[in-house]
């Protein structure tokens, strides 16, 4: 049976009660759930069972003497630029985003999703380039002249992409020999191809970051989107980071935790954070709609990948 198909059997898990989450975890029925460990998920142990060296996000100097760790803030200019996919001679624009202050910085790629690169997008990228990296923002869609929130895929954009890692590696103001992939819903769909389809995680690419990445084809049939994962994520081997909120769409939910249970059995470096209380989108919601709980995981999750992508980007800083 493969990894795919293995897939199919994960619902017999809600379909039958906690009795059955208890022993896909490998717990009694009377253990004591964590607060963040949400019932009918049989992705993780219940976090609160386990010792404090193996709880990742544990930080003794802040339980112990009340210490926060200080966040590292740049203010941020943006810059337009294009450049050339030789797959076909597409010129694409992009955006720069960078610390003022002059220097050199790790760099990352960040590619926008369905939405396309508007206002709201934008911010991500800049939040990034806050935290102290250049940051290259393609927007694929105006490239090609696609309309905004795309159904259909168009292969060509995913060269796009891959061509926006060797205009990045060639700045001068860039700091480090390989760069990290950044980016959300079908955004993340584009640098899993850039990652495995073009290599660059052979040479070029140190971490791969997304927020409730779209991984599968977003050609594919039905089926496949509900019940199965994009069979590129089983050869991604970048050291990997997913942020997805725990009311994300059931859909899409599915096809992120079931390759992510497959990363970890091969031994991966894969981590999955999930907010509770926020849905998909909680990053980019505008004010109107916006709640305290969106506002919480925007932060926190910005904090954890800047802190992920520059421990990667790490060893790769140009001597």
């Amino acid at each position: 049976m493969t990894k795919l198909a293995t897939s199919l059997f994960l619902p017999a898990i809600a379909i039958f009660g906690f009795s059955s989450l208890a022993f896909a975890q490998n717990i009694t029925p009377n253990s004591n759930l964590a607060s963040d460990t949400a019932v009918g998920r049989a992705m993780e142990a219940p976090v609160n069972t386990l010792p404090l060296d193996k709880k990742w996000w544990w930080s003794s100097a802040w339980y112990d003497d009340g210490i926060l760790e200080v966040p590292t803030n740049y203010a941020v200019t943006e810059r337009e630029v294009s450049y050339i996919n030789p797959e076909d001679g597409t010129e694409v624009p992009a955006v720069i985003f960078r610390p003022k202050k002059e220097g050199k910085y790790p760099g990352v790629l960040f590619q926008h999703g369905r939405r396309g690169l508007d206002e709201p997008v934008k911010k991500l990228a800049k939040r990034m380039a806050a935290r102290g990296f250049v940051v290259l923002a393609p927007d694929v869609y105006s490239a090609r002249f696609i309309d905004e929130r795309p159904i259909e895929h168009l292969v060509e954009t995913e060269g796009d992409v891959n061509a926006g890692v060797d205009f990045l590696l060639k700045q001068p103001d860039i700091s480090t020999s390989r760069i990290c992939l950044y980016s959300h819903t079908r955004g993340g769909y584009y640098t899993l191809q850039v990652a495995v389809k073009y290599k660059r995680q052979e040479n070029d690419v140190a971490c791969y970051v997304s927020f409730y990445p779209h991984w599968q084809n977003p050609n594919a049939a039905e089926p496949m989107q509900v019940y199965r994962y994009a069979k590129e994520v089983d050869d991604l081997t970048l050291p990997t980071m997913i942020f997805i909120g725990e009311y994300d769409q059931y859909q899409r939910r599915r096809s992120m935790e079931t390759a992510v249970s497959f990363m970890k059995k091969d031994g991966k470096d894969v981590r999955l954070i999930i907010y509770p209380g926020v849905g998909r989108g909680f990053d980019f919601r505008t004010p109107n709609v916006r709640t305290f709980a969106d506002d919480l995981a925007t932060k926190d999750s910005v904090q954890r990948a800047a802190a992920f992508m520059r421990k990667h980007l790490k060893p790769w800083i140009k001597k």
